[in-house]
């Protein structure tokens, strides 16, 4: 079924997903804190499936709405907007990051995913598309009965969103394994095994830059349901409690750093 993907965020990781959605047979409305008429150009590269919005537009648009953006930023979201949609948390917590903290997140006396459906008390928040890079978002993505087709989780409270979200991520090119609830959530967040490394290549050391980014932008190993039932079954909650950029490859870094700065556009 046809639906309209509404992103916040016109970065790498709403990029990513916009191009999924569209391959998928979706509309996308993508926005971002700058304005549409900052979009063109991407909006020209993403094809007639796609069109340029304020965030607002891309609220009312969206059968479902991405949140492709900074947890930092999230109070920013106009949550009166939300009441009745279904909302995709791709957010993550690192502590630090744009001097972001907080004090009930480190403590975990809730998850970043219970933060978000705090703030949008009228939406039905599912986390989920949010523990792989953008690079391996659009890499693993296979076609359904592919033998290459990964599993990813997500978690939330409300069933009907849930099913939602789910037929979304299998159209885009993944199998889908429930983690629980949003209160569960902690166990697909950074930290944990199911998140980021599993769905990366490894790269082995010695090679030149050039080849160790030909490495990198492959898919990783697939991660089967039954694989991604006991990464998640196996988790115990990281402390201290969140994201690190310490560890993460080079690789990795240099690309964020090369497509940033080479994007004419920020979320």
């Amino acid at each position: 079924m046809k639906q309209t993907i509404g992103i916040i965020g016109a970065g790498l990781v709403g990029k990513a997903v916009a191009r999924l959605a569209i391959a998928a047979g979706h509309n996308v409305v993508i926005s971002n804190s700058r304005g549409p008429e900052t979009l063109t150009e991407l909006v020209k590269a993403l094809g007639s499936r796609a069109r340029a919005g304020s965030v607002d537009e891309a609220i009312a648009a969206g059968d479902i709405v991405s949140l492709a953006i900074p947890l930092a930023t999230f109070e920013r979201l106009p949550a009166d907007k939300f009441a009745g949609k279904v909302v995709l948390d791709q957010t993550n917590y690192y502590p630090g990051m744009g001097g972001f903290h907080r004090a009930d997140l480190d403590a975990g006396e809730l998850t970043s995913s219970e933060l978000i459906q705090r703030h949008l008390r009228g939406a039905a928040v599912i986390k989920g598309l949010h523990n792989l890079s953008w690079i391996h978002m659009e890499s693993n993505a296979r076609h359904k009965g592919d033998a290459d087709r990964t599993t990813l989780p997500v978690a939330g409270d409300n069933a009907a969103a849930i099913q939602t979200v789910t037929r979304f991520i299998e159209a885009v090119g993944y199998d889908v394994v429930h983690a629980g609830s949003l209160a569960d959530s902690w166990r697909i967040e950074p930290g944990t095994p199911i998140y980021f490394w599993r769905y990366a290549p490894v790269v082995p050391e010695g090679l030149s830059e050039v080849e160790a980014k030909r490495v990198y932008l492959q898919r990783g190993e697939p991660v089967s349901s039954h694989e991604a039932r006991e990464l998640i079954d196996a988790a115990v909650r990281p402390s201290p409690i969140g994201g690190t950029l310490v560890g993460m490859p080079k690789v990795h870094v240099d690309l964020f750093l090369e497509q940033a700065s080479a994007a004419t556009v920020t979320p």
